[in-house]
C-alpha cells in the first residue's frame, strides 16, 4: 500500500508547526546524484537553483517558526549501487528525520537486480533507523542518446516502475516527478523548457521536483 500524503509526515508537520518555545528542528538528507547537488550546462553546480535549496525555501516559507536543515550527500556521476554503499557512514551519521533518495536518472546504466538491490539496502537502512523517506522517479532527460551505445540497460519507465513499486511495499512516501513531467508533455510542453543540460533539470525543473516533494506537507489534511 502506498504511504498516504495527509498522514505519512503528519507528526512531522505539526511539530513543524509549532512556535517558539515549543517549536522543532528537522534535518532533511537529500542522497543522490547530479541533480540534487545542482549541476547544471557545462557541469557547472548551482545549488541554489536545484530541489534541496527550493525546498528549503518552500519550508521555511510554509513553517516560519521551525529550524530545518537541508543536507545534501549526493555526488555526481554516482549511482544507486554506489550509494548504497555510502548510506549508512554519510547519510545517516546525520541522523535526519526525514530522506530523499534520487538516483533513477543514472540507474539507467544498472540491471534491474541491481537497481532493486541498492533501493531496497537504503530503504531498509533508513527504516531500521527510524527515518521517513520519500523516493523519487526520474527527472527527464533530453531523450536523446548522449551515452555510448550498450551502456543504458534500464529505461526509465522502468526504474520508475521499480521505485513505484518499492515506495508501495514499504510504504513510504513517491515524489513521483516522472509522472509530473510526463504530464506536462502530454500537454504539449517541450524537454527544452525544463533542461540546463542533455541530463539536468533547470531551475523550472527542479522548481517541478520541489513541488512533487512539498506535497507530502499538505496543508488541507492538518
Amino acid at each position: 500500500m502506498l504511504a498516504d500524503k495527509c498522514s505519512y509526515l503528519y507528526n512531522e508537520t505539526r511539530d513543524l508547526e509549532k512556535e517558539w518555545p515549543d517549536n522543532k528542528s528537522l534535518d532533511i538528507v537529500c542522497h543522490g546524484h547530479s541533480i540534487p547537488c545542482g549541476y547544471m550546462a557545462g557541469n557547472i553546480t548551482m545549488p541554489f537553483a536545484a530541489y534541496p535549496h527550493i525546498l528549503h525555501q518552500k519550508l521555511a516559507e510554509r513553517f516560519p517558526h521551525s529550524v530545518i536543515n537541508i543536507i545534501v550527500t549526493a555526488k555526481g556521476g554516482e549511482n544507486s549501487l554506489e550509494g548504497s554503499l555510502r548510506f549508512k557512514e554519510d547519510v545517516l551519521c546525520h541522523r535526519p528525520g526525514i530522506i530523499t533518495l534520487d538516483y533513477g536518472r543514472n540507474d539507467m546504466f544498472l540491471e534491474k537486480t541491481q537497481i532493486e538491490y541498492s533501493w531496497r539496502q537504503m530503504i531498509e537502512y533508513a527504516l531500521k533507523a527510524k527515518c521517513k523517506i520519500l523516493l523519487i522517479t526520474p527527472a527527464p532527460d533530453c531523450g536523446s542518446i548522449y551515452y555510448e551505445t550498450g551502456t543504458k540497460k534500464t529505461d526509465d519507465e522502468a526504474i520508475a516502475e521499480i521505485i513505484r513499486e518499492l515506495a508501495e511495499y514499504y510504504e513510504v512516501g513517491l515524489a513521483d516527478v516522472k509522472m509530473a513531467f510526463d504530464l506536462k508533455f502530454g500537454a504539449g510542453h517541450c524537454r527544452s523548457e525544463y533542461l540546463a543540460s542533455v541530463n539536468h533539470p533547470n531551475k523550472t525543473g527542479h522548481e517541478i521536483i520541489a513541488g512533487c516533494l512539498m506535497e507530502w506537507f499538505p496543508f488541507i489534511c492538518m
